[in-house]
């Protein structure tokens, strides 16, 4: 039920359009079939609804505008809604009445967008920070979390995992803080030793993160601990196959092994963008999900007449 309003406050033309849907429906409901049912004034609920809608659709516009809404709001209910003693004072009551339910729905419309523009903005400054350690590595987060996202719209996922994928692409070498940075920025090959320290930083992340129980509830932690997790289950940490790896871990893995493999090391030079998306379509059914894959060549495919993925 939470990610169902979370998809609707995501949805602004819904209220956009609800808005004018339930004041039409309003309108017609007491001019057309109320005399004929013999409904009790009751629908000035529907009223209600459009300036609640109202608030929510345009939380952004100046305030004239919101008030303007309600008012037209209001003149109409007037009008139509006969009431015992109703007058200019009852008018005046209603439109009061009716603006602070515009203005409350306005506010919770904000706050919510100032949260959640909040978490990101703190979850990319952790990102830049983190990356920030080695000059080779700079927006390899950002650089995920993009590409993730954008995998995730051609999956058509429920619009509440956008954040989830993004926030989670940001964060999901967080665990590195906790390897030492002489291993990070090692020129030549890593000792087995030097190789499991390294193997360490998805555990890492989460114990970093795993108090956090927003992260916890919505699956960001999922992406910090299992995006090295391999669909034939060759992976690490858990060494989890198949469907047992969370979906967002799976698209987060996939656009983390991209983004490496076009990025510049202190190990190699970056590798050509052909070869990279031919590994990709290689490993398709081992190291990655098949619907994932598919998903990110056909993005590579729309975007080879436009800009490239990096």
């Amino acid at each position: 039920m939470k990610h169902f309003f979370n998809d609707l406050l995501n949805k602004q033309v819904f209220f956009k359009y609800g808005f004018y849907l339930l004041l039409f429906m309003s309108i017609v409901l007491n001019i057309l079939i109320l005399p004929i049912m013999s409904f009790d004034s009751e629908l000035y609920i529907f009223f209600i609804l459009s300036v609640i809608f109202l608030g929510i659709g345009y939380y952004e516009k100046p305030i004239w505008v919101l008030l303007l809404g309600t008012a037209i709001v209001v003149t109409a209910r007037f009008f139509l809604i006969a009431e015992p003693f109703s007058g200019p004072i009852t008018y005046i009551i209603h439109l009061i009445t009716y603006f602070l339910i515009t203005f409350i729905s306005t506010g919770l419309m904000r706050n919510y967008q100032r949260i959640k523009s909040g978490n990101i903005e703190l979850v990319t400054a952790l990102a830049n920070a983190l990356d920030s350690r080695d000059s080779l590595t700079a927006n390899h987060s950002q650089n995920v979390a993009r590409l993730s996202l954008e995998i995730a719209k051609e999956m058509n996922l429920p619009r509440h995992l956008y954040d989830v994928i993004l926030e989670g692409g940001l964060l999901h070498v967080i665990g590195k803080i906790g390897v030492p940075e002489h291993i990070l920025i090692k020129q030549g090959k890593l000792t087995d030793e030097e190789y499991t320290l390294i193997k360490e930083h998805p555990v890492i992340g989460y114990n970093i993160i795993k108090h956090i129980s927003n992260f916890d509830k919505n699956g960001i932690l999922n992406i910090v601990l299992y995006h090295h997790e391999r669909y034939d289950g060759k992976g690490y940490p858990k060494g989890l196959k198949g469907e047992d790896i969370p979906l967002v871990a799976r698209i987060v893995a996939l656009a983390d092994t991209f983004d490496a493999m076009t990025s510049k090391r202190v190990y190699r030079d970056k590798l050509d963008l052909d070869y990279a998306v031919f590994e990709i379509r290689k490993h398709r059914g081992t190291q990655f999900d098949p619907n994932v894959v598919d998903a990110f060549l056909k993005l590579y495919k729309r975007k080879m007449n436009g800009l490239d993925l990096k």
